[in-house]
């Protein structure tokens, strides 16, 4: 054999050696010679998914504009404690949507704020109650239970009711300012709403469903997101915070709160006001299958995440809240 054809043998078998080597690193050839950039570092595989619901948080898209960033001129931030519902204040009531109405028996919300919350709550008992914000605030924040799925349920989208309610590992309250100018204050008694209890059979158009993980806050998700070993799931509801000026809630118990867009600019008429951000955080041990409460025929889709707040926040912690906002300071209240 003549001594370049040695050598073309001895470059085929080092190549078949280095092309083995990297099949049992578990890089193939070919995403080697893709991600030949500088600085490429391969995507790990997908987790094992609970169910058709549920999405690999590192499979998920950054998005940039949520990254953590200096609170602007004008768009501070004002947080407050109101615990994490310790005291266990559960019920099938909705008293923004459905006043006086118990609720179907499962779709349980859990609250924060006011203690007295009940389907008999009137306008006046509730000012007269006690609250678990340290700050005074009586107002009430809910949204519906989240539970983890019994073993043999058949996974997340289980028309049952029976897992364990989980309790949140943090509930935390932040009232956000506006980029685009000054807030105005809360009026008492008024009504908030986001996302859709039935988004699945609705449509969706008011959907506004957001999960992600603690540690990749900007990669965020319609669905339950798988997370990495000791990251909390999060759970984020940003409130409407563009007011008509005369209502206190509306037939649809959206069209008084509408959304700013994107630049935090609000729809022709109407003023902006603190934006509500409640962020819920749980401790779920890992490949747990996880669902919330929801609506019959809904599936118990992640899609139909929702949430409400009745303003009953004092004038004095009001008129902080806004100082706060306007001047672009970020400020905690617990």
């Amino acid at each position: 054999m003549s001594e370049s054809a040695m050598a073309r043998r001895r470059g085929v078998a080092v190549l078949l050696a280095v092309e083995l080597l990297l099949i049992g690193l578990g890089v193939g050839t070919a995403r080697a010679i893709d991600g030949a950039g500088a600085g490429h570092t391969p995507r790990r595989p997908l987790t094992s998914l609970p169910g058709p619901d549920f999405v690999d948080i590192s499979s998920v898209r950054s998005d940039a504009t949520q990254s953590a960033a200096p609170p602007l001129a004008g768009a501070g931030s004002y947080t407050w404690d109101c615990g994490r519902n310790e005291i266990g204040h559960r019920n099938t009531a909705n008293i923004v949507t459905a006043p006086g109405y118990p609720g179907q028996a499962h779709h349980v919300h859990d609250y924060v704020g006011n203690v007295s919350t009940a389907v008999g709550s009137t306008l006046r008992s509730l000012a007269g109650a006690r609250t678990t914000c340290r700050n005074g605030d009586r107002s009430t924040y809910f949204w519906p239970v989240l539970r983890t799925v019994p073993a043999g349920d058949g996974g997340a989208g289980h028309p049952g009711h029976d897992g364990e309610i989980q309790v949140p590992a943090a509930v935390t309250l932040t009232f956000l300012g506006n980029p685009r100018g000054h807030v105005v204050p809360l009026p008492v008694r008024l009504a908030g709403t986001v996302g859709d209890a039935v988004a699945v059979t609705g449509g969706g158009a008011d959907a506004a469903a957001t999960w992600t993980c603690s540690s990749t806050p900007d990669r965020r998700t319609t669905a339950y997101p798988v997370c990495p070993v000791g990251d909390r799931v999060l759970r984020i509801f940003d409130f409407p915070s563009c007011w008509d000026g005369r209502r206190l809630d509306s037939p649809t118990h959206r069209a008084h709160l509408l959304a700013p867009d994107r630049d935090g600019a609000c729809p022709h008429n109407t003023f902006p006001v603190p934006r509500l951000r409640m962020t819920l955080a749980y401790d779920l041990p890992p490949g747990v299958r996880f669902q919330i409460d929801a609506f019959d025929g809904q599936h118990n889709s992640p899609l139909t995440d929702h949430a409400f707040f009745l303003n009953l926040m004092p004038e004095a912690v009001t008129a902080t809240v806004v100082d706060c906002l306007n001047a672009g300071r970020t400020c905690h209240d617990s």
